[in-house]
């Protein structure tokens, strides 16, 4: 399947990264191991998300070096040759040289010669740029070629004398999304709303959390995404108080709400959708008032997405509003300020109102920057997710609010003048809810 991002745009995040870093450097990225499920058989690949994006290699068994200066070519790759026989069962290699010709860099060698290799390139560079401890075995590799060099320093060899974690230089260049990431992402919520859409109708002939979860799988599946971003959330009833529920095996009763957050993940890009809706296709009076807190909490933290406003000013919208819902229904007292004040609302909202989204389903990116939320800019793409949980053993509160679980998400990225929404393809109040489902 080709890329919707071209390869001349991976080419230009390498040049970025090396024209950040330091003179007579050099930065080591290793691809995803495989990982076996059991026995000899293996997980379904997924590249690590930092070698993807410099990259687009899909293979294992690799690793990117990125060389500002050299003279044969600053952007080297080692990775597996070609093996016809080997390709017959496992599938296509693309080998160095398909490095080179289809993904765009500028040397390539076969990943067992770089033991012999890397270590002379390592040398005489300054600063290594590397994301230390995210690979403990390959960690233990890049010491060793260290100690290689390290060992020739009486014959004229010059070790690096820093090591400086990549993820300071890399992971602030993906928080900034291309015209191109956006729209993978686009079209990863697109295809996600659908598969939303089509579980909402499939809930009106009950069943089990599973059967919900089958649906939003063909539906990713048939349009060309392979995999889920996140183990899929289907809680129907108390369980949708769960936040990271993924057991989705418990009967559809008639007269709960089910909560799915779930979402694909296309070309390594993830969406993030969350709904919540009555299995029957109708809100009951105390779950429709629930609910109509949670959305408007939602509209005003959407609202809250725009430049120059900082990270935390869409939670500090909907915190309001959830607050002032909950003393509204009865389920809390006293003013908002105190209440929030106190935490009041912790019982009933436990969690942030959204995090990061890109290759990542909670992307790389710092909220802060020194003791300041950050300000939010063009480009950048978030999760906009508030909820209201009401725990089934929570004697505080009346019976009837009891075991009702709400959250509404929406993927939004920060644009110029405001924001643009990806996910708003599936419904989300309660008369367009019950409209899809009595179609």
């Amino acid at each position: 399947m080709t890329s919707m991002i071209p390869m001349k745009e991976f080419a230009e995040r390498r040049r970025k990264l090396m024209d950040r870093m330091a003179p007579d450097s050099i930065a080591i990225v290793p691809a995803a191991p495989e990982r076996v499920r059991n026995r000899d058989v293996l997980h379904p690949f997924r590249q690590d998300s930092d070698f993807h994006y410099l990259t687009g290699f899909g293979e294992p068994d690799a690793v990117l070096a990125l060389i500002p200066g050299r003279e044969h070519g600053e952007s080297v790759m080692f990775c597996k040759e070609r093996n016809p026989e080997k390709e017959l069962w496992d599938g296509f290699l693309a080998g160095p040289e398909g490095a080179i010709e289809r993904y765009g860099l500028d040397d390539a060698f076969p990943i067992v010669d770089i033991d012999d290799i890397l270590p002379g390139m390592i040398e005489g560079r300054s600063r290594v740029y590397y994301p230390l401890g995210k690979d403990h075995t390959f960690d233990n590799r890049v010491m060793d070629w260290v100690k290689i060099i390290r060992s020739k320093v009486r014959a004229g060899a010059h070790p690096p004398g820093e090591f400086v974690a990549l993820e300071h230089l890399l992971h602030d260049m993906r928080l900034y999304k291309s015209a191109a990431e956006i729209k993978v992402m686009a079209r990863a919520g697109q295809i996600s709303a659908e598969a939303h859409c089509h579980a909402m109708k499939r809930a009106r002939r009950g069943g089990h959390e599973y059967n919900l979860e089958a649906e939003l799988i063909h539906t990713f599946m048939e349009h060309g995404a392979r995999s889920t971003a996140y183990p899929s959330i289907v809680g129907g009833g108390a369980n949708g108080c769960i936040l990271h529920y993924i057991e989705n095996a418990a009967p559809l009763k008639a007269g709960d709400l089910v909560l799915i957050d779930a979402g694909c993940e296309l070309e390594c890009y993830a969406s993030d959708i969350t709904r919540t809706f009555p299995v029957s296709g109708k809100f009951s009076p105390e779950q429709k008032a629930l609910y109509e807190v949670v959305l408007s909490a939602q509209d005003e933290a959407i609202a809250a997405v725009r430049p120059g406003n900082h990270w935390n000013h869409p939670h500090e919208a909907a915190l309001k509003v959830l607050t002032q819902g909950l003393i509204d229904l009865g389920l809390l007292t006293g003013t908002l300020e105190d209440a929030i004040a106190n935490e009041a609302y912790k019982p009933f909202f436990m969690h942030r109102t959204g995090h990061w989204l890109g290759m990542d389903v909670h992307d790389v990116g710092d909220y802060k920057v020194g003791d300041a939320w950050r300000v939010l800019e063009p480009g950048m793409a978030l999760t906009v997710e508030p909820g209201l949980y009401v725990a089934p053993d929570n004697t505080d509160v009346e019976e009837k609010w009891r075991g009702i679980g709400i959250r509404i998400e929406d993927d939004v990225v920060v644009t110029k003048d405001g924001c643009r929404v990806l996910t708003d393809d599936v419904p989300k109040t309660v008369a367009d809810i019950e409209a899809l489902m009595a179609d």
